[in-house]
C-alpha cells in the first residue's frame, strides 16, 4: 500500500519530466546572399513553425510561446585602439585585442529580451548584445575591460554590424512565426548563422539552427581571391595601375 501510494505522488512528477517538448522548424529567405558592386544591403526574412507534441497547442488561457531569433556573423580577432588627446592631437593610447568577437550580431524578439529570461539564461545563450562572450586575449582590470567592450560594441552599433529589434518577432496563433532583419552593406563575408529560441515560463524550450552564407561575387570576388591567393601578383598589379593611372592624369592636366 505504502508503494502504491508512493508512486501515485510520483506519478506527475515522472510524467511531466518524460512529456514531450515542442520543436522548431526555421527556414530563412535567403541562404545565400552574394554581395556585387551594386550591393547596399539585404532584407533577410526569418520565419518557421512551432510543432507541438501530437499537434496539440497550448490551451487557452497558458503562458503563451515567445519566440527569439540571432543572426551571428563569423568571429575574427579584433584590435581596439583608445585614442588621447596630446597637445592637440589624436594619437593611439591604450589597446586591447579580442580572440573571437562576433563580426555581425543582429537579435529580434517577440518581446524585450530581458521580459523573457533571466539573466544567467541571457548569458548561457548569448542573447543580447551585453552578454555577448567577447572573449579578450589579455587579463585587463574589470574597470579597464568593460571600458574597452563598451567602445567595441559602440563602433559596431554605429557601422549597423550590432543591433537589437524588441518586439520584431511576430507570432501567428501560437505556432508561425517571422521576424525581418537588415542586413547592411559593410557587413564581412564568411558562413553565419541564424538560431531561433522557442521560450515560456522563462526557460528556453527548443532551439533550431540554419547557416547562412555571405560571399562576394562578380568582379569583387575576382579581386578578393585574387588578393588571398595571389598577393604578389596582386600587389604588383596595382602598384602599376597606380602608377599608370597617375601617369595618365599627368599627361591630361600638361595637356590642358
Amino acid at each position: 500500500m505504502r508503494r502504491t501510494w508512493l508512486l501515485a505522488l510520483l506519478a506527475p512528477v515522472l510524467l511531466g519530466q518524460a512529456a514531450p517538448k515542442p520543436t522548431l522548424v526555421p527556414d530563412v529567405s535567403q541562404r545565400d546572399i552574394r554581395i556585387a558592386y551594386s550591393f547596399t544591403g539585404a532584407d533577410l526574412l526569418l520565419f518557421g513553425a512551432i510543432v507541438y507534441p501530437d499537434g496539440r497547442r497550448p490551451a487557452a488561457g497558458s503562458t503563451p510561446p515567445e519566440i527569439v531569433v540571432v543572426v551571428k556573423g563569423p568571429t575574427q580577432s579584433v584590435l581596439v585602439r583608445e585614442k588621447e588627446k596630446v597637445a592637440g592631437i589624436w594619437v593611439n593610447a591604450d589597446r586591447m585585442r579580442y580572440r573571437s568577437a562576433p563580426s555581425f550580431y543582429a537579435i529580434a524578439s517577440s518581446r524585450p529580451i530581458g521580459k523573457l529570461v533571466d539573466q544567467r539564461t541571457r548569458d548561457i545563450y548569448e542573447l543580447g548584445i551585453d552578454n555577448l562572450q567577447l572573449s579578450p586575449a589579455s587579463g585587463a582590470a574589470p574597470d579597464i575591460q568593460r571600458r574597452f567592450d563598451t567602445g567595441l560594441v559602440d563602433l559596431r552599433k554605429r557601422g549597423g554590424l550590432y543591433y537589437e529589434a524588441p518586439s520584431a518577432v511576430e507570432i501567428t496563433d501560437g505556432v508561425l512565426y517571422r521576424a525581418r532583419l537588415n542586413i547592411p552593406a559593410r557587413v564581412p563575408v564568411g558562413r553565419y548563422t541564424a538560431e531561433t529560441f522557442l521560450i515560456r515560463d522563462g526557460r528556453v524550450l527548443a532551439a533550431a539552427v540554419r547557416p547562412i552564407e555571405i560571399r562576394k561575387s562578380g568582379f569583387e570576388r575576382f579581386v578578393a581571391r585574387s588578393a588571398e591567393h595571389y598577393s604578389l601578383v596582386y600587389g604588383l598589379v596595382v602598384v602599376a595601375l597606380s602608377v599608370l593611372l597617375g601617369w595618365g592624369a599627368g599627361a591630361i592636366w600638361r595637356r590642358f
